[in-house]
């Protein structure tokens, strides 16, 4: 699993599979999503259809390479759960934030929990299946190879999983924005987007020459004309922190390492924020 999913997400989206399925033949899928067995495959909505190169079998009457068409739709919740599951996503302002940042609550489960609905499947009754091969098992290698591979979709975009359930992420963050704490938010995304990026000329910043001009006394010059002040006041807490970096994601294309972005950014901002704090 560790190599077909390396987020919590994706991880548990397979740990909640290996409780409602047959753990043995959920393994046999592995090979399956790792190797090029996969001709074609796709999500849309609540959807996943997927093209499999079989194996050869003559127990089962197969003697040259088949091509197997597999599909799994996963059951979407109707829209009066999603209303109750928004209300109460958007009156905690824990889930608001990292929602809007493009980051998965890992609590998220709870939210559904509340409500007496769940997000990540609990039963077969989640999913339906179908594969064009003559095993008549659920779930077949097939099946189970493309159930590793939405796992590993998730480590790239754990929204997806609303997606499966009948939510797009588009009106997930239209409805969070509309409350309090979600309007406050939008508004700081789009403003930190609406600056423009300017390119730098050099690595480190170059030093300027300035005259001071010839009717400054050297005492102004070098102490200024003005007092410093007695006591230097602790600077305000910024209410939303790495804005540009969260927007990102934990794992976005140009991060190839299995550890998150946001993590390893949030680390290096506290070393930085404990090495300013001495100097203040």
């Amino acid at each position: 699993m560790a190599q077909l999913s390396r987020t919590w997400w994706g991880q548990r989206f397979i740990q909640a599979l290996e409780q409602i399925t047959d753990p043995g033949r959920l393994s046999r899928g592995r090979s399956y999503a790792n190797g090029q067995k996969m001709i074609r495959f796709e999500i849309k909505g609540s959807s996943v259809t997927a093209q499999v190169r079989g194996s050869v079998n003559p127990y089962f009457g197969v003697y040259t390479e088949p091509l197997y068409t597999t599909e799994i739709e996963m059951q979407p919740l109707s829209q009066d759960k999603w209303s109750a599951a928004i209300a109460y996503i958007a009156s905690k302002a824990s889930f608001v934030s990292k929602l809007l940042m493009n980051e998965m609550p890992d609590n998220i489960e709870a939210a559904f929990s509340q409500l007496n609905l769940h997000l990540l499947p609990r039963s077969c009754s989640d999913f339906k299946t179908n594969c064009s091969c003559p095993d008549w098992g659920n779930p077949c290698k097939h099946v189970a190879g493309v159930y590793y591979l939405v796992a590993a979709e998730l480590d790239r975009d754990p929204f997806l999983l609303f997606e499966l359930r009948g939510l797009d992420r588009q009106t997930l963050r239209e409805e969070l924005a509309k409350s309090p704490l979600g309007l406050a938010l939008v508004a700081e995304l789009d403003a930190q987007g609406s600056q423009a990026l300017q390119q730098s000329t050099s690595y480190y910043t170059r030093a300027e020459t300035v005259s001071p001009g010839p009717d400054i006394p050297l005492k102004d010059f070098w102490l200024g004309t003005k007092r410093l002040p007695d006591t230097i006041h602790p600077p305000h807490q910024v209410p939303v922190s790495a804005v540009l970096v969260k927007k990102q994601g934990d794992f976005p294309p140009f991060w190839d390492k299995e550890e998150s972005f946001i993590a390893v950014m949030e680390e290096f901002y506290e070393r930085v924020k404990t090495k300013m704090s001495d100097v203040l």
